[in-house]
């Protein structure tokens, strides 16, 4: 395998080195509810399992697994879902939408079986989607957090033959929740702090970088709450909005004024302030793991903690209780996963940097699958390796998986 290449914040992918036979083509699908989505379908001769990939906010067309996979004889499908690359408006709700047209697709194509594999939030995305599909259509979620309706009763949701989970994160809205700053004073000031709460204060414990700061357990149950309590004002927010918003339809529904469907229209841009500030970070005795110091950002939380970069940053009203509220959200891996009863393999790294041991053990123990297998390979969130010269956490994942998966289904002869 070929060196990584590093893209963005931590975000690793490899040179594409594809089998000479492999067979690729570009679809374009329509949803339940009418949007349009895209993917590609990998194939090598003889494939008859097919391996699907999505992440709820990324392309994930040139993952490092994808030409594992082909070698290893298997079909490969990489989709996006409608908020590819801009989540400003992401509802997981319709993300569902989004993979079933996926599903569909590929059952119309005549594979054999369909496996999901979900990466980081691809994992919480598909076992979202599990959870929904194995429902009878009458009892799927009715309505998104802030009370759309979703469709999801409408939609053909094909269950799937098994599920690979690789270093899936609790969630979006579970991952926010743990690194949330709750010193934030004033949500309308990025340098505002509540003294007291600030997980980079000397006083509080943390140390200077590169060492690993030393919080007490005072500290973090203060702390814990705080995260809680922003995230519930900022619930409140979003709900108000959506009210106001629904007020507006309402309204224009009964007069037809153009004044109120401007009201309704205009959107409300929920902006986040400093969400790169989970103490885990940075005093590597919580949780303890093959984890380097930092997040998945960088080295330097307490300074990116600040910056541009984040998670829900810039999100709807609508975006924030389905995806990013820890405390709204629906998208929770531990939530859905007794509805993940197909055979499933989790593959833990064992230095990653967003899903915790505390949480791996969480999301492993809530599984409903009889079929399960739960194994761990030294490697990063995003599958680098621990240490250099050491194989990356891509290539021992890969391992794992084809292994899994020529156990169960068929796969084509080894490229």
């Amino acid at each position: 395998m070929s060196a990584p290449t590093r893209l963005g914040a931590g975000r690793y992918v490899a040179v594409d080195e594809r089998p000479a036979a492999t067979v690729t083509s570009v679809h374009e699908l329509t949803t339940a509810d009418g949007a349009t989505v895209r993917g590609v379908l990998a194939t090598v001769p003889g494939a008859t399992t097919v391996v699907c990939l999505m992440h709820p906010r990324q392309d994930v067309t040139h993952h490092a697994l994808v030409p594992h996979l082909l070698r290893a004889g298997a079909a490969v499908w990489t989709q996006h879902t409608r908020s590819v690359n801009n989540d400003l408006t992401l509802v997981h709700e319709q993300a569902l939408l989004d993979v079933a047209a996926g599903m569909v697709f590929l059952r119309e194509q005549g594979f054999g079986a369909i496996v999901p594999l979900g990466h980081s939030g691809g994992g919480t995305l598909f076992a979202f989607y599990l959870e929904q599909a194995g429902l009878a259509p009458a009892d799927r979620l009715a309505t998104t957090p802030a009370g759309r309706p979703t469709k999801l009763a409408d939609a053909a949701m094909p269950v799937t033959d098994g599920v690979v989970f690789l270093a899936p994160h609790p969630g979006q809205g579970r991952l926010l929740l743990g690194c949330i700053d709750p010193s934030v004073a004033d949500e309308g000031d990025p340098l505002s702090v509540v003294p007291e709460l600030d997980p980079f204060r000397a006083e509080n414990g943390f140390a200077e970088p590169p060492a690993s700061s030393s919080y007490t357990p005072a500290f973090l149950e203060r702390y814990r709450a705080a995260q809680r309590d922003r995230v519930a004002r900022i619930d409140a927010v979003a709900r108000e909005h959506v009210a106001r918003a629904a007020e507006a339809r309402a309204a224009h529904k009964r007069s037809g004024d153009p004044a109120d469907r401007r009201r309704a229209l205009a959107p409300h841009v929920i902006t986040v302030f400093r969400t790169d500030a989970d103490p885990r970070t940075v005093d590597l005795s919580l949780d303890p793991s093959e984890r380097p110091y930092g997040s998945l950002f960088g080295a330097r939380p307490d300074l990116i903690n600040y910056g541009q970069v984040g998670f829900g940053r810039l999100t709807t009203p609508e975006a924030w209780l389905s995806t990013w509220s820890g405390l709204s959200t629906r998208a929770d891996f531990a939530r859905c996963a007794p509805g993940v009863t197909v055979p499933t393999l989790f593959v833990e790294l064992t230095g990653d940097q967003a899903a915790f041991p505390s949480d791996t053990r969480a999301m492993v123990d809530a599984l409903g699958a009889a079929d399960r297998t739960h194994v761990a390979v030294r490697g990063t969130h995003f599958g680098g390796a621990i240490a250099p010269g050491e194989p990356t956490g891509n290539e021992l994942a890969a391992e794992q998986i084809a292994a899994w998966l020529a156990d169960r289904h068929d796969l084509a002869p080894p490229m």
